[in-house]
C-alpha cells in the first residue's frame, strides 16, 4: 500500500489516480472526504485526517510501504513534513518520496527554498530509501492570469524584463512520482523535472499570442505595487513574503536549466506551454 498526502491537489491528485490507474493499492490522506469523490471514482482508498494530526496519520499509515510527502508550501510546512517523516518511520515505512524543488540548495536564502532542503536533509538522515522530485515555475500558475488575459490581452508579474523561467505542468510533477512509486530504481537519488520550455515573461507572452492568435503581453509590474496586491488574497505574511522573494529572485535574473529527466525516466514528453495553452485555451479566450 502507498500512502499519498496533498491528494486532493493538482500534483497528489496526478500521483494518487496515476497509481490507481495502473492497478497499485494506493491510500490518500485527506482533511475533506468531500473533495475526494474524484480521487474515490478513481478506485483510491480514502483516510481522514490531517498531517498535524499524528493519531490520524497513524491510521492512515497501517500496512502502507511506501509514502509520497506531498503539501502545499507554506510556514508550518517543515514542521508537518518531518511529523510526517517520523510516523513513517515509526510505522515500518520503506521508501518516502517527497515533492521539492529545483531551488532547493544548501546555499538557499529563500524561505520556501530553505524549508524544502532541510526537510530533504531530515528525509536522508531517516535511514529509509529516499526519492526526492524537484519540479519548477508550475505552468498552472498561468491559470491565475487567465481573466487578464482573457479580458485585456496582458498578464502581469514583477519579474521585470529579464526574469525567465524553467517550466513544469504540475501534473507532470504528479506523474512522475507515481512512476518513481511503481517502478524501481529510484532510491537515493534527486530528480530535477522541467518541460523543453525556458523563456523569458516576454516569450511566455509570444507563445500565448501565437497559441490563441491574438496579442498578449506581459507587462512587468512594480514589485512594492504587486506585493500590496498580492496581499489581499494571502493572509499569511510568511508566505507572502516568500512568495515575492521568489519573484524578485527571478526579476534579478535566477532561473534553472531545463533537464531532460522527465523523458529520460518515464520514456513519455513532458508537457510544455503550447501544449498547456492549448489544453486550456478556453480559459484564456473571449
Amino acid at each position: 500500500m502507498i500512502l499519498i498526502t496533498g491528494a486532493t491537489g493538482r500534483t497528489g491528485n496526478r500521483a494518487a489516480t496515476e497509481l490507481a490507474k495502473r492497478g497499485i493499492p494506493v491510500r490518500a490522506l485527506v482533511r475533506n472526504p468531500a473533495k475526494a469523490e474524484g480521487l474515490i471514482a478513481a478506485g483510491v482508498q480514502i483516510a481522514t485526517g490531517d498531517a498535524s494530526d499524528a493519531d490520524s496519520v497513524r491510521t492512515a499509515l497501517v500496512g502502507v510501504t511506501k509514502m509520497a510527502i506531498i503539501l502545499p508550501n507554506g510556514e508550518q510546512q517543515l514542521s508537518l513534513e518531518k511529523k510526517l517523516v517520523d510516523l513513517g518511520v515509526e510505522a515500518g515505512v520503506s521508501h518516502l518520496i517527497k515533492l521539492s524543488s529545483m531551488e532547493a540548495l544548501p546555499t538557499a536564502h529563500n524561505a520556501t527554498h530553505k524549508m524544502h532542503w532541510a526537510s530533504e536533509e531530515h528525509i536522508r538522515a531517516s535511514g529509509k530509501a529516499w526519492t526526492m522530485v524537484r519540479p519548477s515555475f508550475y505552468l498552472q500558475n498561468f491559470l491565475s492570469n487567465a481573466y487578464t488575459i482573457k479580458t485585456e490581452g496582458k498578464f502581469y508579474y514583477p519579474f521585470g524584463d529579464k526574469g525567465a523561467a524553467a517550466l513544469t505542468d504540475s501534473r507532470d510533477a504528479g506523474y512522475f512520482v507515481a512512476h518513481c512509486l511503481a517502478t524501481n530504481g529510484h532510491e537515493g537519488k534527486s530528480y530535477d523535472i522541467t518541460s523543453r520550455d525556458r523563456l523569458s515573461f516576454h516569450d511566455v507572452a509570444a507563445v500565448f499570442s501565437q497559441v490563441l492568435g491574438r496579442k498578449i503581453d506581459y507587462v512587468a509590474q512594480d514589485p512594492a505595487a504587486y506585493k500590496a496586491f498580492l496581499g489581499k488574497f494571502l493572509s499569511s505574511q510568511w508566505h507572502l513574503d516568500a512568495v515575492c522573494d521568489i519573484f524578485a529572485e527571478i526579476a534579478a535574473g535566477y532561473v534553472v536549466d531545463v533537464t531532460d529527466t522527465f523523458e529520460k525516466v518515464t520514456g513519455r514528453a513532458p508537457t510544455g506551454l503550447a501544449e498547456f495553452i492549448n489544453e486550456h485555451r478556453a480559459v484564456f479566450t473571449p
